[in-house]
């Protein structure tokens, strides 16, 4: 399959850039979707010691993916403690 590529590359060399994208955007795609597995507060890998991580969350912690010059950190909490 590599040698039907590299023989494909040769006789059509605008296809280089294509492949370049394609893969350049799967890989971003796969690393995003690796973050929102990892780091969401939704997301509960360990059930035992903290079955419910959505009420454990901290209010000054930005959670946001991208945020717009906001500090966090001078926030006060809202909402119920549980």
């Amino acid at each position: 399959m590599i040698g039907t590529m590299r023989k494909q590359l040769r006789s059509h060399p605008a296809l280089i850039p294509l492949l370049f994208f394609i893969g350049g955007g799967a890989a971003m795609s796969m690393t995003y979707l690796a973050r929102l597995a990892l780091r969401n507060p939704d997301v509960s890998w360990d059930r035992k010691n903290n079955p419910e991580p959505w009420n454990n969350m901290d209010p000054t912690h930005q959670y946001k993916f991208y945020a717009i010059d906001m500090d966090y950190s001078k926030l006060k909490k809202q909402g119920p403690d549980f």
